[in-house]
């Protein structure tokens, strides 16, 4: 355990505290306090009546999103912009009426309150409240006990709360100053991740898999360089994590398996290039059109509107239809059945013209139709067209075929029949002319 001079600590915080009561008794000290007091109140009040006049104006600007963002942060802050503005009025007219010493607390309140509003307003740019939150207050006490002339106690006490790990010395600065750079540039490596995604995708010589592998590959690079730059940045030797590798391993081999057995089928998927975004697959039950590939799981939408997030695995290890694979052509097939009566030569030009004339059947192959038997009551035929958009929907394109069916049959007279059941009722009489059961 590191040494940790709690005595000396104690005398510090005494001097201080008793520095503190000496300031405060002062009276231009508690109007200083009530100044600022009463400013904020004042803001605050100011606040709820100007806040939702910029809320309703700010609702008026559209196509601009980014600038609509950094007004809305602004406009939730309200009382702390007012709140600075009364304050830098009130310490002018104290520093042109009065000695500059009785201003000081209005000039710490307006540089602490201008660090806070900064910090709330530039963590915005973090989607997560919780976090941006979080990273405000740390930054805020970063700066406030700088300008309060405490940041050297506090860094000296923290460094003081320490462990020896052999060689290694772990104290409470170091695992602060470690989460701190290693949060800023796993961000920063997450923005340049996604700026050079974007670029990737936007690019139109390349196909759309390997647009995902290429950006998921510079994704993980930056998020590892990252990582090593930050433990080098506070300090921390790399050989020193030598001896959590093989506990690394086991957990990997053990706990991880999916996740890794996942991630390396996501990148099986991205090189083979057997499914890509866009794609219309089979796989199970469901049926859908791929929307993203991510690292572990491939996104899949289906027709009515929900969003299955498969496993990379299972599209490795199970059989997957890829209705997209090869080209954009679907084959769908329709049976259907007129009277004995028609002609089945007329039939099959009918039923080709029908399903030629319904929108989303392509016209680069042609529909056919072929008489498949003579049924119980009817002759039996088979139409198969193509379409080049199964995310358009499967049941909706065939029920068009065989209203188109419907239309044209009615308009030259042909009949769909029905199913004909014969019945035969024999009276007592009968069964006994015939030798039937006398009973």
């Amino acid at each position: 355990m590191g040494s940790f001079d709690i005595n000396a600590l104690a005398t510090e915080a005494g001097e201080t505290v008793i520095w503190l009561s000496r300031y405060v008794a002062q009276p231009w000290t508690v109007y200083q306090l009530l100044i600022v007091a009463g400013c904020f109140a004042l803001a605050y009040l100011l606040s709820l009546r100007i806040e939702p006049v910029l809320e309703e104006r700010a609702r008026k600007i559209k196509g601009n999103p980014r600038l609509l963002r950094v007004i809305s942060a602004f406009m939730r802050r309200t009382e702390w912009v007012l709140f600075l503005v009364f304050v830098a009025v009130a310490r002018e007219i104290l520093l042109a009426t009065t000695w500059p010493s009785r201003g000081y607390i209005l000039s710490l309140a307006l540089v602490l309150g201008f660090t806070w509003l900064a910090a709330s307003v530039l963590t915005r740019i973090i989607r997560n409240r919780v976090l941006a939150r979080f990273v405000a207050l740390c930054v805020f006490l970063y700066v406030a006990t700088g300008v309060l002339g405490m940041r050297g106690p506090v860094t000296e006490a923290l460094d003081n709360l320490a462990i020896n790990l052999g060689d290694f010395r772990l104290s409470a600065l170091l695992v602060i100053r470690t989460i701190a750079v290693t949060a800023v540039l796993l961000w920063a490596a997450h923005l340049a991740g996604r700026f050079f995604e974007n670029r990737i995708s936007a690019s139109a010589d390349l196909s759309p898999s390997f647009k995902v592998l290429a950006g998921k590959t510079v994704h993980i690079a930056l998020t590892v360089l990252a990582g090593v730059i930050a433990l080098n940045a506070v300090g921390i030797d790399l050989t020193a994590l030598t001896i959590f590798s093989g506990a690394v391993g086991v957990g990997i081999g053990f706990g991880l398996q999916k996740v890794v057995s996942n991630f390396i089928s996501g990148v099986i998927i991205l090189v083979d290039k057997s499914i890509k975004p866009g794609d219309t697959i089979e796989l199970g039950d469901t049926f859908g059109w791929i929307r993203e590939l991510r690292g572990r799981f491939v996104s899949v939408i289906t027709r009515d509107g929900r969003e299955y997030l498969i496993p990379n695995e299972d599209f490795i290890t199970q059989q997957v239809v890829n209705w997209s694979y090869s080209d954009n052509f679907i084959r769908l097939d329709v049976d259907f059945g007129v009277s004995y009566d028609s002609d089945p030569h007329e039939v099959i030009r009918i039923a080709v013209d029908a399903a030629s004339a319904v929108d989303r059947v392509v016209e680069e192959k042609k529909p056919v139709c072929w008489m498949t038997a003579f049924g119980a009551s009817s002759l039996d035929f088979k139409l198969r067209f193509w379409i080049t958009d199964p995310q358009g929907g499967l049941t909706n394109i065939r029920g068009a075929v065989l209203i188109a069916l419907w239309d044209a049959f009615k308009e030259a007279g042909i009949a769909i029949p029905f199913p004909h059941r014969e019945i035969i009722m024999r009276t007592p009489v009968e069964l006994v002319r015939s030798g039937g059961p006398k009973d």
